[in-house]
């Protein structure tokens, strides 16, 4: 099930897009905190955002723009402006089509289908999973960057595969072997100790988000990431 992210100060009209699009078969999720957009999309972690343009703070290309930061999920504007400059606006800001109203709820759905379909379906260039959670930590595939708490830190090819690695199997002991195998693919272009110091590198990545003891040594063994960190 897709689920939708509406970003739209009409309640009323929010509320319409959100129970015709869930008719559809569609989760939606309706926007109400309009100072941050960016930690709501962050929170709900939506395959396709509904952004009107005209919204309280910022405008909706401010927004897109934002989560253009941390993600390619698709973006499709909806708004009363009906000139070409803002349609423009729209697409060189990161947006992928843009709808003007009033608008026929069925035009809605058949844009949100055919995007989802070049975005995930049959038309996709990639499958790849945009973000990965943990706790508050939030981690971006795509781009190598690690956010917590909006403290955004771009990692290193290989940060970036040590961490994801550990990440994916929280709690569990990864051996030096298998961390090796994900880093170069071939284990005798590296000595050990090569490792220890990319380790070393993730840790201070992290800790530059504050997050302390999160990477745990099992002597011997390998390296496990605890849910439990310290902050």
């Amino acid at each position: 099930m897709y689920k939708i992210l509406v970003v739209e100060d009409d309640s009323k009209i929010a509320s319409i897009l959100s129970s015709h699009l869930e008719k559809y078969g569609y989760s939606t999720a309706i926007l109400s905190n309009f100072k941050e957009i960016k930690k709501e999309f962050m929170l709900h972690t939506p395959q396709l955002v509904l952004l009107d343009v005209n919204l309280p703070y910022f405008d909706g290309f401010y927004w897109c723009r934002q989560i253009r930061m941390l993600s390619k999920v698709p973006i499709i504007f909806i708004s009363a402006r009906v000139g070409e400059m803002d349609q423009v606006m729209a697409i060189e800001n990161g947006g992928d089509d843009y709808i003007t109203k009033p608008f026929h709820l069925d035009i809605v759905t058949a844009k949100i289908k055919s995007t989802l379909r070049r975005a995930y379906g049959e038309y996709s260039m990639s499958n790849e999973q945009e973000v990965i959670q943990i706790n508050d930590l939030y981690l971006y595939p795509s781009q190598h960057k690690a956010e917590r708490n909006e403290n955004i830190v771009q990692l290193s090819r290989n940060e970036y595969i040590l961490l994801e690695s550990l990440v994916k199997r929280m709690n569990e002991t990864v051996s030096r072997e298998e961390l090796l195998e994900a880093l170069w693919d071939s284990q005798s272009f590296v000595d050990d100790n090569t490792l220890t110091v990319n380790v070393k590198r993730v840790r201070s990545r992290l800790e530059e988000m504050e997050i302390y003891e999160a990477i745990q040594t099992k002597r011997g063994v390998g390296y496990f990431f605890t849910s439990e960190w310290r902050v």
